[in-house]
């Protein structure tokens, strides 16, 4: 059997690159970059500028069977270049499985969501990848995949090594005292897109800690995992309950080995 095509768009970002590592030794894996020139001699990687290119030409080229988008940069462009990925999925083979955000459900604070609760977003992030998660809805249902991720962490991650920054400036380190998350981490997250690949799943997960976590409590045991750092800590207070920014499964549970905890997460971060 012809292994799956996979197409990454965003693939030299922290995500992008972690899910292109998970699968390329299992499927025709192809990834785009913008501006990091260290893929620029790797032939399954192209360059891609998604304010000047035109997403049609790259999916016209590498005809993947599964599109995984991973895509930052300008809003407006974002959601140009999702709606040609909408036009090009009507008309070939292809699935699209989209990485949004627990941000979809930021304007609710009073509760935890789940994969069919309905979404609604103050920030202008969650406001993209809702816009986006709506076309998709518009599709067949066997065409599309919504993973809704939290916060990621893992050791090489954008989060961890601004941490580790802020305590060798001996910066403060910004904590959310009321702030109620889950989370997850890069390990954790490529292996659960490979599982839904190799399934050929589709619908919406929610791709988090299957358990929940005050952010202030999380970063601080994270830190002490990462060595005996006593860095000052700013508690930033938005609201003076409980606020919720958590994505649980209910409808759409992975296996038990697939499934990572607060926990796991925080042994995961070895000294450095």
């Amino acid at each position: 059997m012809d292994k799956k095509k996979i197409l990454i768009l965003g693939a030299s970002g922290f995500i992008g690159n972690a899910i292109y590592k998970e699968l390329c030794s299992y499927f025709d894996t192809y990834g785009t970059y913008f501006s990091n020139r260290s893929f620029t001699n790797n032939k399954q990687f192209v360059r891609y500028d998604l304010e000047e290119d035109d997403i049609f030409q790259i999916l016209e080229q590498i005809k993947p069977d599964i599109i995984i988008s991973s895509l930052r940069g300008n809003f407006p462009a974002q959601i140009q270049a999702h709606q040609h990925i909408m036009e090009y999925l009507m008309k070939s083979d292809a699935k699209l499985y989209f990485i949004s955000s627990a941000n979809v459900f930021d304007a609710y604070s009073k509760f935890p969501s789940y994969e069919h609760d309905k979404t609604l977003s103050l920030s202008v992030y969650g406001r993209l990848k809702i816009k986006i998660e709506n076309m998709m809805m518009r599709l067949p249902k066997e065409k599309t995949a919504i993973l809704r991720v939290p916060m990621v962490f893992g050791n090489s991650s954008p989060r961890i090594k601004e941490i580790k920054e802020n305590i060798e400036n001996n910066e403060p380190i910004e904590v959310f005292p009321n702030l109620i998350i889950n989370v997850t981490n890069d390990d954790r997250l490529t292996q659960q897109i490979h599982y839904l690949i190799n399934r050929n799943k589709t619908g919406i997960y929610h791709l988090g800690s299957s358990d929940l976590i005050q952010h202030e409590e999380f970063i601080k045991e994270v830190i002490e995992h990462m060595g005996n750092y006593h860095p000052v800590y700013k508690r930033v207070y938005t609201t003076n309950e409980d606020r919720y920014l958590a994505a649980l499964p209910k409808d759409n549970i992975l296996p038990k080995n697939l499934r990572i905890s607060c926990q796991e997460i925080i042994d995961h971060h070895l000294p450095v």
